[in-house]
């Protein structure tokens, strides 16, 4: 990672309002997908215990076809310390599956040691049929979902819900 948010910092990962804050930086990321009509517009963000952030990406940031986590992730030395007690935060759903790279979002963060996972909003039905949480679950991450802030994610990829 290069720039402000090597240096940012926040509150520490916790349920309630430290989710929150993180989750709305995810949603504030997801804002600067350039529009596609066949993905959604995701932001996630890695956030160490200490409250560092430690990546942090939206999907389409580098390449039309980065996906969120997996442009947060790519910043990241893989041997980072702070990885292994760090929280992904992401908008949508980690994906299970996809068409244009070999290892979906899912299966990326399941090669961390990242134990554990908050979203907003499970993948809807659009593209393909989603289980990232499920797989994240399987393989003993905590999964945690806040639907009380679902409707901004569902904001941004309104162009695609018609």
């Amino acid at each position: 990672m290069t720039g402000a948010a090597e240096q940012a910092v926040g509150p520490a990962p916790a349920a309630g309002e430290a989710d929150r804050y993180w989750l709305e930086r995810a949603v504030e990321l997801s804002r600067s997908c350039p529009p596609s009509d066949t993905a959604f517009s995701v932001g996630a963000v890695v956030v160490a215990e200490d409250g560092r952030v430690l990546g942090e990406g939206h999907s389409r940031r580098d390449d039309p076809h980065d996906h969120a986590e997996e442009v947060a992730l790519r910043g990241i030395d893989p041997d980072e310390p702070g990885l292994a007690g760090a929280t992904m935060y992401s908008s949508l759903e980690p994906c299970s599956s996809r068409s244009s790279r070999p290892r979906s979002c899912s299966a990326l963060i399941l090669t961390t040691p990242i134990p554990r996972v908050v979203l907003a909003w499970r993948e809807p039905a659009l593209f393909v049929d989603c289980d990232g949480a499920e797989r994240l679950a399987a393989d003993g991450r905590t999964v945690v979902e806040r639907p009380d802030l679902a409707e901004p994610v569902r904001e941004v990829n309104a162009h695609l819900l018609g």
